[in-house]
């Protein structure tokens, strides 16, 4: 049993009593597997918000119970599946069980099975009343009909799906239950919302957008650090540099006072001779005085 991938919200029902389908015998073929991956892997996100869609396949589709056609799609695409969870249990999408057939199959080509996908396959799934069919293959034509075509049913009979062949040999045709466009582009099966004019992201391109953003963030958190740093940096420099001006300041403060000091100590130092000047001088002047007063007393 294949891993299938389940969009819609499942229900709580015990689903011990339900008998599984067997799983369809498979060819081992490698570039189906990783046609089939790219398509899980693609269609999946882009699906993924809403919650009625179930995405599966590589699963027996039959009309009830006792049906035991052998009709088994690579992928199975249905919306409104109100219990997804059953079909999975079941390993098969029983019609009369889940309520409506599938709204789209797919068949990748296969050197064994393709033969069967254009002609058997293609009356079977239009009898079960499968809305679209579409059928891809990467060789280009080799194992189908052609590189990629698709049918839509109309009273009760399918009825090609125009495919346009674009100048560098790219083929691409319209999908209304997917609302997109289906690409047939160097043997890989693209999926282009017309919408918006953009390719869905593979899963290797979702892989590599998550690389991208990665080491984006990385790099940006990096660039924070460095500029963190830098800033850092740039801050203990201004700090080591206004320690380094208060310093100075502080050494021209000191010097001032020292000069001012050193001015004022001079200062006092020319007062004292003044001083000392001044009281030598008045000594002197006694000093006169008193010897012409005792020449006066001597008649001198």
């Amino acid at each position: 049993m294949t891993t299938q991938t389940t969009l819609a919200q499942p229900h709580s029902e015990d689903y011990s009593r339900i008998q599984p389908l067997p799983d369809p015998p498979r060819e081992p073929d490698m570039v189906q597997r990783k046609s089939l991956s790219t398509i899980d892997g693609t269609l999946g996100p882009h699906f993924v918000a809403l919650d009625d869609v179930l995405l599966t396949g590589e699963m027996y589709v039959r009309i009830d119970e006792e049906d035991a056609r052998a009709l088994a799609p690579d992928f199975i695409f249905a919306r409104q599946v109100s219990d997804p969870e059953r079909v999975i249990r079941r390993n098969g999408y029983v019609i009369s069980e889940v309520g409506k057939p599938p709204d789209l199959v797919l068949e990748v080509g296969s050197r064994n099975t393709g033969r069967r996908d254009y002609t058997v396959k293609r009356e079977g799934y239009a009898a079960l009343g499968i809305r679209e069919y579409w059928r891809f293959d990467p060789s280009g034509g080799e194992y189908h009909d052609r590189p990629l075509a698709g049918d839509t049913l109309l009273d009760g009979e399918y009825v090609p799906v125009e495919i346009v062949v674009e100048a560098d040999g790219r083929h691409r045709g319209y999908s209304e239950i997917l609302e997109l466009e289906l690409w047939w582009e160097e043997g890989t099966l693209r999926f282009r919302d017309p919408a918006s004019g953009q390719f869905l992201l593979t899963p290797e391109e979702l892989e590599a957008d998550r690389f991208a953003e990665r080491a984006a963030r990385e790099a940006a958190e990096a660039r924070a650090q460095e500029e963190e740093a830098a800033r850092g940096t740039a801050e203990s420099r201004a700090e080591e540099e206004e320690a380094a001006r208060l310093a100075a300041q502080a050494r021209a403060e000191t010097a001032e006072v020292r000069a001012e000091e050193e001015e004022a100590a001079r200062l006092a130092a020319e007062a004292r001779a003044e001083e000392e000047r001044a009281a030598r001088l008045a000594a002197e002047s006694r000093l006169a005085e008193f010897e012409a007063e005792l020449r006066r007393l001597r008649g001198e």
